[in-house]
């Protein structure tokens, strides 16, 4: 896997948080030729202390970083990518591919600010790709073909799991996987002190309460059964469990995260750039 991509021209544009997490994981993994890779940041401090730390070309100059490249990376932020659009317009064809992790900027306002039929594919990851555990939905533009989804795919693998949606859901995706971890954080957050309160010290709580989310989690994605029948696993007949159940009903924290959900994708939605 990835055998290809050593071969292809990467511009990553706007080398920040997330276009950062996932150059540096491309490079680690090598997946990405780093003589065939560079990419722009603001600053040219930052320039050339990225450019050291990862021993590619790093400057600020978005025009000269796409000439030549086969895949360009926009991890600029979403206010600025019609901007940036229109500033490399001149450089751009349609043997190039466009991947953009941009928030609520859909790929027709990519698409109208590039040359005709260039093909653009919009990524929506979420921070756990810092330590390979990410989750990535991937839609394609009108002129991104099946080749394109599975080149970008391959991309976001190396970060953590990948879907591919219709372009519809990525609200939808940014409200729920997006926006998740936060949510998560919340809830570890909790448990954790709630260990406090019942005599654990703080790091052990903590360590409990992370590990378990972890734990769980995996289980989900290993055996593939629905949530409610692990649930039903773990709670047997007048035990402790089903008590910490009825408290985390009639608290409505079902109903909560659910409403957490519907909001940031509403939100999402109201941010969209068009």
């Amino acid at each position: 896997m990835g055998h290809d991509l050593l071969e292809k021209r990467v511009a990553v544009l706007g080398a920040g948080k997330m276009g950062g997490i996932l150059l540096q994981a491309l490079l680690k993994n090598g997946l990405l030729s780093p003589d065939l890779t560079c990419a722009t940041v603001q600053h040219p401090e930052r320039a050339k202390a990225l450019s050291a730390k990862l021993n590619v070309r790093v400057g600020t100059d978005n025009v000269a970083a796409v000439k030549g490249a086969d895949i360009i990376l926009v991890g600029v932020k979403p206010q600025v990518v019609q901007e940036v659009m229109t500033e490399i317009r001149g450089e751009i064809t349609p043997r190039q591919l466009i991947i953009s992790v941009a928030a609520s900027v859909p790929t027709s306002l990519i698409e109208k600010n590039l040359p005709p039929n260039v093909p653009v594919i919009r990524a929506m990851p979420n921070t756990p790709c810092f330590v390979g555990s990410g989750m990535t939905a991937v839609c394609k533009g009108q002129y991104a073909d099946a080749a394109h989804v599975a080149m970008t795919c391959r991309m976001f693998d190396v970060v953590g799991r990948t879907v591919v949606v219709d372009e519809k859901h990525m609200d939808a995706v940014t409200g729920l996987s997006a926006s998740g971890p936060a949510y998560i954080y919340i809830i570890l957050e909790s448990l954790a002190e709630a260990g406090v309160k019942v005599g654990l010290p703080r790091d052990v709580a903590t360590l409990l309460a992370a590990q378990t989310t972890l734990g769980a989690a995996r289980v989900v994605l290993e055996t593939g059964d629905h949530p409610a029948l692990l649930k039903d696993a773990v709670t047997t007949p007048a035990g402790c469990t089903i008590d910490g159940i009825l408290e985390l009903e009639e608290g409505k924290l079902r109903v909560t995260l659910i409403k957490a959900v519907v909001r940031a994708t509403q939100r999402a939605k109201e941010l969209a750039f068009s």
